[in-house]
């Protein structure tokens, strides 16, 4: 059995919950397609969570990963397209604020998204899910944890669909902050069938 490593984010900045969090507890262990799926929620900090996924491939040797994050304000899933080599945004939850710095400094200026983000918003857009392909990922930390996959494959010389896709708010988010929300469950679900084009 194939394994798929499907990561989210714990809560951050004004975000109280962060429904990543229970997707990737939820699908844990299930099989969807050819995968065992494998999940596990990442920190919010520059000096960490990039680490703590290449030690989580290293760990799992998965055939997949895919990240998930939250995109508060965003009404639907979007894959997201590409990562660039920087960090910047906001603080995260240590506290840090970066400005602008590079994430590998011998890394290229961009990767490109591995997973079939086509595929997966065609699937999805199917199935009554709104979806569309995002052009940034932003420079906070889903981008960082986006980069540091791709970089880490590329750099193995492994050609292993690798990527990110970001999700909108739950509903019991959006009971504390005003935004677009969806519940958990369809959240949840739009996912497995996500992972089922990979």
């Amino acid at each position: 059995m194939k394994k798929l490593l499907l990561t989210g984010f714990e809560p951050f900045l004004e975000f109280p919950i962060n429904p990543t969090t229970e997707i990737a507890n939820n699908l844990n262990g299930q099989l969807i397609g050819d995968y065992e799926i494998i999940g596990e929620v990442l920190s919010v900090d520059f000096a960490k969570s990039g680490k703590q996924l290449i030690h989580l491939i290293e760990k799992y040797n998965p055939d997949a990963v895919v990240s998930l994050g939250l995109a508060g304000g965003r009404n639907c899933i979007t894959p997201e397209r590409i990562a660039i080599n920087c960090n910047d945004g906001p603080v995260d939850n240590n506290g840090h604020k970066p400005n602008g710095e590079r994430i590998f400094e011998d890394g290229p200026d961009a990767y490109f998204s591995k997973l079939p983000i086509y595929e997966i918003t065609s699937k999805l857009e199917e199935a009554g899910f709104p979806a569309k392909i995002s052009n940034t990922a932003g420079a906070y930390l889903c981008n960082n944890v986006m980069y540091h996959g791709l970089h880490y494959f590329k750099g193995k010389g492994m050609d292993r669909p690798s990527g990110f896709i970001h999700i909108p708010a739950s509903h019991a988010l959006a009971v504390k902050k005003n935004m677009p929300s969806w519940s958990q469950q369809d959240l949840t679900e739009a996912i497995r069938l996500a992972l089922t084009c990979i």
